[in-house]
């Protein structure tokens, strides 16, 4: 999938009020055994979105429909290779036919403690995401996994969310709240497909 960069393009119709709220949660669908399922619900409770992993691809395939029937898909999350330590993943906008901007994850740093990079569509480095404390990352790479992950993301600086995964054995919930980006400094469509990559990565990787 080609598409030229996002420039400042207006949300389609079907997602024209769904990306502007403020905070989301995200549970992942338990009887789920080929590719990851995820609802993401505003803050009424409504279903905001649906994401569906594509099951037996060789590179990561994530897509992101309006709802859970997937008749409008509003993004595209896409691996650029199958095995790559520090893998890039492009998100895309279908509906504008654009590149909104690519996750980078930082292969050796996140060895310890998980970090990502956040391009933007030019692929130059505006912000990033790293994981709460070194302290916390080692307890649950070497001791347990039943400390919830928490993430925080930045653009030039600045916080922009806060990405907080909530114990519970039998389903992965996990809250992003967009708060402190009072200034709108990070796409929301990038923000949320961030939020699902860290869901069928990271949670996949600590056994959620």
């Amino acid at each position: 999938m080609e598409y030229p960069p996002q420039v400042s393009q207006p949300f389609g119709a079907p997602a024209a009020n769904s990306f502007e709220h403020s905070t989301y949660v995200l549970r992942r669908k338990f009887f789920q055994f080929f590719g990851a399922a995820f609802h993401i619900y505003d803050p009424a409770g409504n279903v905001a979105f649906y994401s569906k992993q594509k099951a037996f691809k060789l590179k990561e395939d994530i897509r992101v429909y309006s709802g859970e029937d997937m008749s409008h898909e509003l993004l595209v999350i896409q691996a650029r290779s199958m095995l790559d330590f520090s893998a890039s993943y492009d998100v895309f906008d279908p509906i504008n036919r654009a590149k909104v901007g690519a996750l980078r994850r930082r292969g050796f740093a996140s060895i310890v403690r998980d970090a990502w990079q956040i391009l933007d569509p030019y692929d130059q480095q505006i912000g990033e995401i790293r994981e709460d404390s070194v302290t916390l990352a080692l307890i649950r790479r070497f001791l347990t996994n039943l400390v919830p992950q928490t993430f925080v993301g930045s653009v030039h600086g600045q916080t922009v969310f806060h990405f907080k995964q909530h114990f519970n054995p039998f389903v992965q919930k996990i809250t992003l709240d967009f708060t402190p980006d009072v200034n709108f400094a990070l796409d929301r469509r990038l923000g949320l497909a961030a939020a699902v990559l860290l869901c069928a990565i990271e949670g996949r990787q600590s056994g959620g």
